[in-house]
This record gives C-alpha cells, structure tokens and sequence, in this order.
C-alpha cells in the first residue's frame, strides 16, 4: 500500500501563549530535544511512508529550521520526501487557510501528482506512538470509506474539549460530537484521519468551493449516514499539547514516569528529531539531582528535582530548580531558586532570585532577563 502523510501544523494556538510567541504549537518543545510534531512525523516514517507534506501557516519559521530538508527522517529523497506546504499568493487564490478541508484543497497538486493511493492525515500537536500498519490493515479489512483513530479517554481529560464519537456494535462511526459541553460518552477521535486518496479529492472539491473549509465537521460529520467511516482503537499514550499551559506541564513531566518512557521512546521505532553536536550533560561536585531529565550540553552545579532540563542549560551553584521546566540555553545564577514555573530558551535568572509558582504556572517568555 502506497500512502502519502499530511501532517496539519499550522496551529497558533493562544493557550499555549508566551510559548507559541515564537512558534507555531506543532514546534513547541518537548522532552528536553524534541519539538512535538517529531512523534507524528516518526510515527509516519516508521510505518513506511516516505512523502509526508507539512501544512503550515502561523509563525513558521521555527518548524521548517527544525524539519530542514528532513535529513533527520530520511525524508531528503529524489522519490517521496518532505514538503512544506504553505499559503501563497496566487492569481484565483486566497492567501491563508481558512481551515483543515482549504488547508488541503489548496495544496491539491500533492494529491494529483503523487502515485500513493491512500491519505493518512495527522495533527503535528498530538504526543503519542504507533505504528499505523495495523489500522491500515483493519481499514481495508472494514471496507471503510474513513477510518479514525479514536481513543477511550479517562478522568485527566476535560472530554468537552475533543470530539466525542458514538459507535455501534461494528465500530461504525454513528455521531460525532464535536467539544460538547455534556458529552454523551469518553471515547473521543484523536486527529487521525485515513481515506483512500481519489475519495479525499471528490470530496474536498465538493465541499471547500461552496465556503466550507473544515474537514471533520463539513466533511467527516455531514456524510456519517452516506459513508462508511470506522473507528480504529489506540489504548497507549496520547495527549494534545495545544490544549494548553496545563497540558503541556503535565506531558513534560509525564515523561519522568518510567511507563510514559518506555512507550514513547522504546517502543515502535525510534522519535527521530533535529541533531545538535553537544556533548553528554556534565554535573559538578556540587550537584544533586533527583528523577529529572537533563539534555545534552548541560552542565548542573546546583541542585535539580522533578524538572525537565533542556540542551545546554547552565543551573550554577547553590541554584535550586523543582518541578520545572527549563528550555535550551539559559542561564540560571547562583543562588536564584525556581519551582513549578516554565521558562523558554535563552532566559536568564539573576542571582539570588526566587520564582515559585503554583496551581497558576509561570511562563517565561524566549530571551527573558528574570
């Protein structure tokens, strides 16, 4: 089966503000290297696509520097590759996207030029880690028109936040609400849409010229009654880093639990991300460190419990750092102690300095002098 991946990546995304300031939310950093649209991105590449096209919009630049030529994914290839696909000017076309259908619709010429027969479409927000080779399989089993990855959600999601999905007993999607404020069940679809491609071109071409731009609830939800369109299970792990400051806290630190790790990390294929020449993070006499994890090029003198350590962080001596997180190149002095805050790259804390936020989490704009 030949597929070609489209990765929607052009999200601004205002509850994650000062951090999208800079960057588009699909570019936003994780895990002391990563920026969150690499678990999508490896996630296609590790189950065998080899085109995949970004669909930018907001703030680009950050993503297509850490994407380059998709070296990093073996994705700078004469067949295939990686495209970055953004609005541009042209002679009977609007200039931004207006949605997920138009995002899709105006970059038409990569569904018609290419020979891949099926569309897998991904959000490059989501963290999660899968190899789609077994929905592929049990879409073509179904004889679905569209399958979707949905997921049975618990307590620690605010369910009027994501789609809701009602299913019968074969798993056909039957009602799909979206954000509803009494959601009618957990099971909420997850982002991930996978159509063979002629029927994503009929369809888009019979929606987005008559002004309706969004896929799931102009395309998906208006033809449940007149396609088959199926749910594919996920029971792993998987959260939204667009959902907010809160949410992106909680997914960092989610990583300091062994279980999260091990999924993300070592299991199904590697999360491929952009290489830095650093070397391994270094700790002086003077350190204490305590379940955290600290990214190469950094050096740590004073102490680090419960925090995500960025690449090439500086915590001098007598610092104290407690459930935070700390992005790549800044400089926390001697002395200056910061629990439960977020500060993005390039920040210095002067010395002496005390930062401790609570249920409320402080966030540091790039290149903040505290």
């Amino acid at each position: 089966m030949r597929v070609l991946g489209l990765i929607l990546a052009g999200g601004k995304s205002d509850r994650l503000w000062p951090l999208t300031k800079v960057r588009a939310s699909a570019a936003v950093p994780v895990f002391g290297k990563y920026r969150a649209i690499d678990f999508t991105l490896s996630n296609m590449v590790n189950s065998g696509i080899r085109k995949v096209g970004i669909l930018t919009q907001y703030n680009p630049r950050s993503l297509m520097d850490h994407l380059g030529s998709g070296k990093e994914w073996d994705l700078d290839r004469k067949s295939g590759g990686l495209f970055i696909l953004q609005p541009y000017v042209g002679p009977n076309r609007e200039v931004w996207y207006r949605g997920t259908a138009d995002a899709i619709f105006q970059n038409m010429t990569i569904l018609r030029r290419g020979e891949e027969d099926h569309v897998l479409i991904g959000s490059g927000d989501h963290i999660y880690k899968m190899i789609y080779r077994d929905l592929f399989s049990y879409h073509l089993k179904k004889g679905a028109d569209i399958t979707l990855l949905v997921k049975e959600l618990d307590e620690t999601y605010n369910l009027s936040e994501y789609g809701i999905v009602q299913l019968d007993d074969d798993m056909r999607v039957v009602e799909i609400e979206e954000k509803p404020a009494h959601p009618k069940g957990n099971i909420a679809f997850l982002g991930v849409y996978f159509m063979n491609k002629e029927l994503l071109k009929e369809l888009l071409y019979a929606t987005v010229p008559q002004g309706k731009y969004d896929l799931l609830l102009d395309i998906v939800i208006p033809n449940l009654d007149r396609l088959k369109v199926y749910a594919y299970r996920f029971d792993g792990y998987w959260r939204n880093v667009k959902k907010g400051i809160k949410e992106y806290y909680r997914i960092n630190m989610d990583i300091l639990r062994k279980e999260v790790r091990d999924e993300l990390f070592y299991r199904n294929g590697k999360v491929y991300t952009k290489l830095k020449d650093l070397p391994p993070p270094k700790f002086t006499t003077t350190a204490v460190v305590e379940n955290s994890l600290i990214a190469d090029g950094s050096i740590v003198s004073g102490t680090v419990r419960n925090s995500i350590i960025f690449r090439n962080v500086r915590i001098k001596v007598g610092a104290i750092v407690e459930n935070s997180i700390i992005m790549e190149s800044t400089v926390v002095e001697e002395g200056a102690v910061l629990r439960n805050v977020i500060l993005d790259k390039n920040c210095i804390v002067r010395e002496g300095r005390v930062i401790e936020g609570d249920i409320e989490l402080p966030v540091f704009e790039k290149r903040a002098v505290l």
